[in-house]
């Protein structure tokens, strides 16, 4: 079964007199939606946009695994536990929040500032914050969360170029940009699709595209 949200159906979110324009994909704040909590392990997935100089003052986070995907500009993260970096575009960065841990995000770059941000559920709540950071990930090399029981795909793909949908119990799939045709149906930039018991499934760039596909085999 494959369930398709459009990009302009997300909640909308941030503070745009500030600089931060932010699209939520799943119930958040005040925009709640009992029926919109969650799919598989994955519970948020942010499109976030900051002007230069803005971003997220310290915030705590628990329990939860939070994967960000820089699409354009540079990300300056700095967290409670003293980890300090600047995540550019295409590099994938994960916060592991454990029992708790506080952090700030910015954008102290001279250019606009575009990323993803995914948060998942993990299998045991709890534990000691960690931090990593993949630069520069090939789409040959998935990105595992084995905490979340999940494994993150990224995918380039030219016009006409086909890739393999992962066969799994849960699949998230979110177009970063570009235009994809997936089981007949076409999918936008913003554009996510919900596949439950994903089996034989292909996606077809109709325009040259980015996907992140999260691949959850546990059901949830």
């Amino acid at each position: 079964m494959i369930e398709v949200r459009r990009g302009d159906e997300r909640y909308p979110g941030g503070d745009p007199a500030a600089g931060i324009f932010s699209l939520h994909a799943f119930s958040f704040g005040p925009h709640y939606e009992p029926d919109n909590l969650r799919f598989g392990a994955v519970i948020a997935c942010n499109e976030e946009r900051l002007a230069p100089g803005t971003g997220f003052d310290e915030h705590p986070h628990s329990h939860t695994e939070i994967v960000t995907w820089v699409v354009e500009g540079e990300l300056t993260h700095r967290d409670s536990a003293g980890h300090a970096s600047v995540v550019r575009a295409g590099d994938v960065q994960r916060l592991s929040a454990g029992a708790g841990v506080r952090h700030v995000e910015r954008n102290e770059g001279p250019g606009p500032l575009v990323f993803v941000q995914m948060w998942l559920a993990p299998v045991v709540p709890g534990g000691v914050p960690s931090y990593e950071i993949v630069h520069g990930i090939a789409d040959s090399t998935p990105y595992a969360v084995p905490e979340a029981g999940a494994m993150l795909h990224v995918r380039r793909l030219a016009e006409g170029e086909r890739t393999a949908v992962p066969d799994a119990a849960h699949v998230y799939v979110h177009v970063v940009r570009g235009e994809v045709r997936l089981d007949g149906g076409d999918l936008g930039p913003g554009d996510a699709a919900r596949v439950t018991d994903a089996k034989d499934l292909e996606a077809v760039a109709t325009t040259p595209a980015e996907l992140l596909l999260w691949e959850m085999t546990a059901a949830r």
